[in-house]
């Protein structure tokens, strides 16, 4: 299988030439593991001459630290190229710098982000392939049950819970090469509803669909309360500790995020799995503020590309 991976530039408005060319520096891979899609013009400083895929670009384009749709057209053709390549066979895996999803949508692209793009692109519905955003820190893993929702239509059910626990459960046993995954289910109220005084979720929702998975041979706990769920995490993580689970499924956005990057924010990487190529990203954004300053931090994108070789 070809061993290189694509690297797409993101949003050239913000930190994402930067932080690539910091951690290519840093890391020093071979010239033969690597292509760059975006445009040569935007990395002056790399030390090694690696392969580039050229997207048009011009120096007129450069609005550092602003979102435009320029810079989304280009962001969303980088993208569209690197999953052209995967499609292709022409590299194992992508890693995606940054992008702006306003910006994107300035250009006519209407997605929630790259995973949805991936998604759409990437997917074979055939083989049940869809993408799940999975957040990971060492061997602290969080799925996202719901990605990009207004938290009023976040809308957990057992149909969803069977659908994506048994895929993360495949994924972790062929991505991460875990024989029997320990999988652990945050709440949707809080305190798991308290018997259905706060809500009735869990006992309606819930518990059917972790009888069912079960019942396939799934080793998944009952709904656990979020906030005591991620105090043990976090104690094992500050400790050097293994995880108590394999992986934490958190029901929307920030129920998952919050806890990964108060704890790990420099270190956790982005992955899209569940298709037929892993995409790695780091798990912070644009950085419009200090675009241009040279004083991003490059170890989130040293992490995402060190993940996308090892997978």
């Amino acid at each position: 299988m070809n061993k290189k991976i694509a690297i797409t530039t993101g949003d050239f408005n913000g930190i994402g030439p930067e932080i690539i060319t910091k951690a290519l520096n840093k890391l020093m891979l071979p010239k033969n593991r690597v292509v760059i899609i975006g445009s040569k013009k935007l990395f002056n400083n790399l030390k090694k001459d690696y392969e580039f895929v050229e997207i048009p670009y011009n120096d007129s384009m450069l609005s550092t630290g602003n979102e435009t749709a320029e810079a989304g057209e280009f962001s969303f053709q980088c993208l569209i190229k690197a999953c052209e390549m995967a499609k292709n066979v022409e590299v194992k895996a992508i890693v995606t710098a940054p992008v702006s999803k306003n910006a994107m949508h300035l250009a006519g692209h209407d997605f929630a982000g790259q995973t949805e793009v991936l998604e759409k692109v990437l997917a074979n519905p055939n083989k049940d392939e869809k993408a799940e955003m999975l957040f990971v820190s060492k061997d602290f893993r969080i799925l996202l049950l719901t990605r990009h929702l207004p938290l009023k239509d976040v809308k957990i059910t057992k149909e969803l819970l069977i659908e994506k626990i048994q895929r993360i459960n495949r994924i972790l046993m062929d991505n991460f090469w875990i024989d029997k995954p320990k999988i652990a289910l945050c709440s949707l109220n809080p305190h798991a509803g308290e018997n259905g005084i706060l809500g009735r979720e869990e006992i309606e929702e819930f518990y059917p669909a972790i009888e069912i998975l079960r019942q396939k041979n799934i080793d998944v706990s009952e709904p656990k309360p979020s906030d005591t769920l991620f105090a043990k995490a976090a104690k094992a993580y500050t400790k050097g500790e293994k995880q108590p689970y394999d992986v934490y499924c958190a029901c929307y956005h920030d129920q998952g995020l919050i806890p990964i990057k108060v704890l790990a924010m420099d270190n956790t990487v982005n992955m899209t799995a569940g298709l037929s190529i892993i995409r790695t990203s780091p798990a912070h954004g644009t950085a419009y503020d200090i675009a241009g300053k040279g004083i991003a931090d490059e170890n989130s994108m040293i992490c995402a590309i060190e993940q996308a070789l090892k997978i």
